[in-house]
Formats: C-alpha cells, structure tokens, sequence
C-alpha cells in the first residue's frame, strides 16, 4: 500500500512538471516573439516606455528558459532560479532607470500612434501568458515567482497605453518618461520581493549559493 501510495505520489508529481512544461514553453515563445516586435517598434517611435517593457520581455524569455531548465530538479534548483530571475529583474530595473533618466537630456518627441497599437499587442499576448500560468502559481516558488514576471508585464503594458494616450493628448514625451521610470520602479521592488523569497529558501536548505545578504 505505502509503495502505491509514493508510486501515486511519483505520478502525480511527474504530470504536474509535464503540466508545467508546457505552459512554460509557450510563454517563453510569446514573450521571444514579442521582445523582438516590441523593441523595434520602441526604437523606432523614440518611447522609453516600449524599450522599457522590451526589455522585460526579454528578461522573462530568460527566466523562462531558465525555469524550464530547472523544471525537473529539486528544490535548491528551483530557488536557485528564482534568485536568477530576481537578480535579471534587478539588473533591467536599473538598465530601464538610467535609461530614462538619459532620456531627459535628449529629444522627448515620441510616435503615440506606434506606441498604443504596440502597447494592445504586448497587452494581449502577456495576458494569454497571465491565463495560463494562474493555475500554476501556487505550486511552488519556481512558478510562483514566473508567474510574478508575468503580472508584472500586465501592469507594464497597461502603463504603455496610458502613456501613449497621455503623450497623443498633450503632444509632450514626457508621460512616456515617467511611466518608463514607473517600469523601472515596478522590477526593482518585484526583484527585491523574489531575492528575499529565494534567499530565504536557499539559507533554510543550507546552500552555499545563498547570498550573504541579510534578510530582504
């Protein structure tokens, strides 16, 4: 009976990963596919806010990657993931800020029309992602901290189309501005959230890769 039981256990434990997978690889192929459109758009219209959100598009087709690369190990691996996505998260909070704080020394001018048609496309793409990782995001922290990614790529997008209209009204970039550097505050309290999170799994597991910071 117990042998049954783990072998039950064992299934269960093994569709749920097959269950995961597949979920992860195609948000890993939706935000790829978006990255790619939404930078070019972005350069193209000038706006801060789409590189801003591009950026973040390809962070997350990072820790998608990863996250499928650790799907079937254990526990410390998937904390381990999780501290990579806080710190990728980190690392394009603090690109995304100097970049727009760049931006206010240069030309503001910014192609509203481009802006708000790229900003439903992204919207509509990450909220197929959001539908399919909801089921998902209590599972544990490998999914739960992918699934924060993906929230956070809704909040962006809605601040897209809010600076693009915004920017269509007032004919000023500076609204693109500051939803850029709302972005960039929006990864960096995300990425300290997770680092916390991860941290605290990998020192409670007594891995050596936990950073030496105190509790976040």
């Amino acid at each position: 009976m117990a042998d049954s039981c783990c072998d039950n256990k064992g299934d269960e434990l093994a569709g749920l990963r097959e269950r995961q997978g597949r979920v992860l690889w195609i948000v890993l192929a939706v935000n790829s596919a978006l990255f790619v459109v939404e930078f070019s758009v972005g350069w193209a219209a000038r706006s801060t806010a789409l590189l801003a959100d591009s950026l973040d598009m390809l962070g997350d087709a990072l820790v998608y990657a990863f996250s499928i690369w650790v799907l079937h190990r254990g526990a410390r691996w998937r904390a381990r993931a999780s501290l990579s996505k806080g710190l990728v998260q980190l690392g394009f909070g603090l690109l995304v800020l100097g970049q727009a704080l760049a931006k206010l020394a240069t030309d503001l001018d910014v192609d509203a029309v481009a802006m708000g048609w790229m900003g439903a496309l992204a919207l509509a793409g990450n909220g197929y992602c959001f539908y399919l990782l909801w089921s998902h995001r209590s599972d544990d922290l490998n999914m739960e901290s992918t699934w924060l990614c993906s929230r956070n790529d809704l909040i962006a997008n809605g601040g897209v189309l809010v600076a693009a209209a915004a920017v269509f009204l007032t004919g000023s970039g500076v609204p693109d501005i500051v939803i850029g550097l709302c972005i960039a505050a929006l990864f960096l309290r995300t990425a300290i959230q997770v680092i916390g999170a991860s941290h605290r799994e990998l020192t409670a597991i007594g891995d050596p890769a936990a950073p030496a910071v105190g509790p976040l």
